[in-house]
């Protein structure tokens, strides 16, 4: 007689049984980050903030296929642990506890409006994929609870990566931006009271490479003042606006910080310095 084989009923079986189900403040603090990450998704297919006006863009092109991710070492550390990121008192605001959350195989996303620019050239945009990662937003103290977008301080992700994607994430830095010197982004927007087809010229840049961390970068984005395009004319209340991105490397472990408002880069690469110190003993290898 032959032996029983197994049937797919037996290895779902045995599979859910190794499943780690999240606890239900986990899934909770998961809805929070999809629901930053769609609303600013969508912002960014939709709209170049320019100051507090939206410049509407035409949207386009499929989003790349998604990238398998490669097999780690079971012996490594793996999920990212909260002490990891950035604390509340590491800023020189007063916050709320952080929102944070954890996932699999999410993309190092530096800027959905860099992405548009590749998009809108005809550029593909392959994110490089991790295998861990944490996210966490960091809101100003407001004891009336109400939080505008002006009320995110820092934006941080970590994202546990193989050494391959390190090692392409970062020497790949300069191809990545260099379709996006001059983009210029048009589109309609309300002004005033009425609709205009309108302007701006986008650019990133990076102001500065290995400043901390095994590696490290300071990404830069200027955009310049709107203007009607049938007259010509800067939209006067818009004025241009510069901001600025850290990424780091410690070992395994890349992250990303996105300050919610101007920060002066003297100020972002001293979190920068911080955020390398604390991945430090999560990282593989830790230091």
């Amino acid at each position: 007689m032959r032996e029983h084989e197994p049937t797919l009923a037996d290895r779902l079986a045995v599979d859910l049984a190794a499943v780690r189900w999240p606890e239900p403040a986990e899934i909770r603090a998961r809805a929070r980050r999809r629901t930053r990450r769609q609303v600013a998704g969508a912002a960014a297919a939709l709209v170049l903030v320019v100051g507090s006006v939206a410049v509407l863009r035409p949207t386009g092109g499929a989003e790349p296929p998604p990238v398998a991710v490669p097999v780690v070492d079971p012996g490594a550390r793996g999920e990212i642990p909260p002490e990891a990121l950035l604390q509340p008192a590491d800023l020189r605001e007063r916050s709320e506890p952080p929102l944070t959350a954890s996932d699999l195989g999410e993309s190092i996303r530096l800027d959905d409006h860099l992405g548009a620019c590749r998009t809108d050239q005809g550029q593909s945009t392959r994110w490089e994929t991790s295998l861990w990662s944490r996210s966490q937003a960091i809101l100003r103290d407001r004891p009336g609870g109400d939080h505008p977008p002006s009320g995110l301080l820092v934006g941080q992700d970590i994202y546990r990566v193989t050494p391959e994607v390190a090692g392409r994430f970062f020497q790949g830095l300069e191809q990545l931006i260099a379709p996006c010197a001059a983009w210029r982004s048009v589109g309609p927007i309300e002004w005033q009271g009425r609709t205009i087809d309108a302007e701006a010229v986008h650019n990133w840049a990076l102001a500065d490479r290995d400043f901390v961390g095994d590696e490290a970068a300071l990404l830069r984005h200027s955009v310049s003042q709107p203007r009607d395009r049938t007259t010509g004319k800067p939209l006067g209340e818009m004025s241009p606006s510069t901001t600025s991105l850290a990424i780091v490397r410690v070992g395994d472990l890349v992250t990303v910080i996105v300050p919610g408002r101007s920060m002066s880069d003297d100020e972002l690469r001293r979190l920068a310095r911080v955020a390398a110190t604390r991945m430090c003993p999560s990282a593989n290898p830790s230091c």
